[in-house]
């Protein structure tokens, strides 16, 4: 949609305030104060209206997507964001130096800190946001709700804990500065509440520096429902439906749709109503989003406004056909919005890929991206491209993939397609998590609510069950006969195998004779290890025409054989596999399309390790040590925590920080602590020892 060139008429008192005239100040060149994907995704609009882009970055993203994809780069020195990407001063200056004349905050960092915004007008920038104004009035939770109370939006009432008992309970702490699901507490537990608001209360002061918490009453199986909203200078204000943002994890969001289903058109025009209103009432101007709770019963209750653009915003953009960040720019220029939204389409689902392990506490992953590809005619939003490092520093958002149809079932089945078909090596990712949420019986019927993850996450991460090919237990049996384990990885193990035997093109004539010998000799044996533990043997013999021939599988036939590529056939079907090796560790990635056999639905993607003909000895670990599952930052020790401390098995003893979420480090048994290798600063790398633990004696 194109905004008209010049202001609309003001509109009359009875609809909204008298505007006054608002000049239209062009932009030519826009800094993203930002990183990652939503700093590429801004480029790419900016890059379409003809503008110059500028990128900052910290000393780890030096080579980053981001970067490279800027017309012009300047450097923050250092590498944490608090020394970087959250400075005000060093990134106006870094647009001043290069001839930048607006900024764009992308979401996060200073996105909704109004003493930015308001730095940022006062140096003679365009701010790409709304009023620091409406910023500060919605800055703090706790004020933002005085407000909506005035403007009669319907709202959940705090619970003061000094005053809390039983029927309060369950109760939910949040930090009144922020977000991100950053000092949020869930207390179920009166003896608990103390101890949990001290907790979300040092979270909160170092997330955001400011450590006021509030309390208000848990609503189960509560939906998260949001309404976009976008208004302009001429007091013309879009409501631009509904997302349902329910399934998430630790409280941030992992799977988005628009419009939000199954909601009463009531309801809907409920929301739409009270989200107008939120914006009216603090003069919004930009790109925004009213966030409600809506209980089981269907009443909505206003959580929080958040004044930036949100990162589920491509669901929206694609049901009303329109470029967010584009209306943003225009708006930021001066310009009026038409007085009506185009009308939606379709439906649209949004699923964030994180490089990160579900299963083990949702743990952060960090290292080499070697491949990102997305198959189908999905959207893609990443701010990463293959080989790039993925650091400790920032959050593990690899990418957000989307996909738009005309109907809810027609954009789940193109999303759960793409996904489950896409080549991502080098990090472990919540891939598929999201293709066993999507396909759940609970949300195709769009049966939503928060606590999906809380209920189901054991069987959606538990180890998929042997489902394919039919002889899958004969083949895993051959591959490896002391440990039975699923045929897709067993075949992922031949084609591997297959394809590090596979001579390269142009190859000596003695390579591409593939060994063979006059004489018979022992087949060729090749070993490896899956990302689950399992090991595999696979042997095969060359020939001297055509490709190897594999020995004791049954029903498996090599039909083409090459580096990169492998043709099995199993029982009369044939399945392509691909294959790719990690030049730094020797790693075999290989992906196969998926499978599905009695409804459940096999991924056919596998990282093996190969193996020497002969184990090495492992590594020895003393008893009782506590090792850093993952890079990052001690936060916090628990209280009164020293040498010689009793403690209990599954007691918190330290808080990681990593990838801005923490993680809880825990005793690995009952006993003593004899050693404490951490404290609140101290950077580790994986593997680093934290603390021991002596186990008390079985009596």
């Amino acid at each position: 949609m194109t905004l008209a060139e010049t202001p609309a008429p003001a509109p009359t008192p009875a609809t909204a305030p008298a505007a006054t005239v608002t000049p239209i100040t062009p932009i030519t060149s826009l800094l993203v104060a930002n990183r990652g994907e939503i700093a590429v995704r801004v480029f790419r609009t900016a890059r379409a209206l003809g503008l110059d882009t500028v990128a900052v970055h910290s000393d780890p993203d030096a080579g980053a997507l981001h970067v490279r994809e800027a017309d012009a780069a300047v450097r923050l020195p250092g590498a944490a964001p608090a020394d970087t990407y959250l400075r005000a001063g060093p990134v106006i200056a870094a647009a001043r130096a290069a001839g930048a004349d607006a900024i764009h905050p992308g979401y996060g960092f200073l996105s909704e800190n109004a003493a930015f915004a308001r730095a940022v007008t006062e140096a003679g920038l365009v701010w790409v946001g709304p009023p620091p104004e409406a910023i500060e009035a919605m800055a703090s939770k706790t004020r933002a709700k005085e407000l909506m109370r005035a403007a009669g939006v319907p709202l959940l009432e705090p619970v003061d804990p000094e005053k809390a008992g039983p029927e309060d309970l369950p109760l939910l702490l949040k930090a009144a500065a922020g977000g991100g699901g950053r000092g949020m507490r869930l207390v179920r537990d009166l003896d608990r509440l103390p101890a949990e608001l001290d907790a979300a209360a040092a979270e909160a002061r170092s997330a955001f520096g400011d450590g006021e918490v509030f309390a208000e009453p848990y609503v189960e199986r509560g939906r998260h429902v949001e309404v976009q909203v976008l208004a302009d200078a001429h007091g013309t204000v879009w409501a631009l439906g509904t997302r349902d943002c329910s399934l998430q994890r630790r409280h941030q969001k992992v799977i988005e749709e628009a419009p939000a289903p199954a909601l009463p058109d009531a309801l809907r025009d409920t929301l739409h109503e009270a989200a107008v209103a939120a914006a009216r009432a603090v003069s919004y101007r930009g790109a925004g989003t009213v966030e409600f709770l809506v209980t089981e019963d269907g009443r909505p209750y206003f959580l929080e406004m958040n004044t930036r653009l949100q990162v589920e915003h491509p669901v929206t953009e694609a049901v009303f056909g329109i470029d967010l960040v584009e209306l943003q720019l225009r708006v930021a220029e001066g310009h009026a919005l038409p007085p009506q939204p185009p009308a939606p389409s379709g439906h649209a689902v949004e699923a964030r890929l994180y490089a990160e392990d579900p299963a083990r506490d949702w743990r952060p992953q960090a290292g080499t991206l070697h491949t990102l590809a997305v198959p189908g005619t999905v959207r893609v939003d990443t701010g990463y491209a293959d080989g790039d490092p993925v650091g400790v520093h920032y959050d593990a958002m690899l990418a957000k993939v989307i996909a738009h149809a005309p109907t809810r079932a027609e954009a789940l089945r193109v999303l759960v397609h793409a996904l489950s078909r896409a080549r991502i090596h080098g990090l472990t990712t919540n891939r598929e998590l999201l293709v066993r949420s999507l396909r759940h019986p609970e949300f195709t019927a769009a049966r939503l609510d928060t606590g999906f993850y809380d209920r189901h996450l054991a069987e959606l991460t538990a180890p998929a069950e042997i489902t394919e090919p039919a002889d899958a237990a004969e083949l895993a049996d051959a591959a490896e006969p002391t440990a039975p384990a699923g045929g897709a990885a067993a075949l992922s193990a031949v084609a591997a195998a297959l394809a590090e035997a596979a001579p390269a093109p142009g190859a000596a004539l003695a390579a591409r004779l593939g060994g063979w010998r006059n004489l018979r000799s022992q087949p060729r044996l090749r070993r490896y290890r899956a990302a689950d533990g399992r090991a595999y043997e696979v042997r095969y013999e060359h020939t001297r025409t055509g490709p190897p021939t594999l020995v004791d599988l049954p029903g498996v036939r090599a039909v083409t054989v090459g580096p990169d590529a492998v043709t099995l056939e199993v029982d009369g079907v044939q399945r392509v596999f691909h294959v790719k090796r990690n030049a730094d560790n020797g790693e075999l990635y290989v992906d196969s399309p998926p499978t599905s056999r009695g409804g459940v639905l096999t991924l056919g993607a596998h990282t093996l390790t190969p193996l020497p003909r002969f184990e090495e000895p492992g590594d020895h670990t003393d008893p009782g040590s506590l090792l850093a599952p993952m890079p990052g930052t001690v936060v916090r020790v628990a209280e009164g925590l020293a040498p010689g401390s009793a403690v209990t098995a599954g007691q918190p003893l330290l808080w990681l920080e990593a990838m801005k979420m923490e993680h809880r480090i825990l005793s690995p048994a009952s006993g003593t602590l004899t050693a404490l290798h951490a404290a609140p600063g101290r950077q580790v790398e994986v593997g680093a020892l934290l603390a021991v633990v002596q186990e008390e004696p079985q009596s």
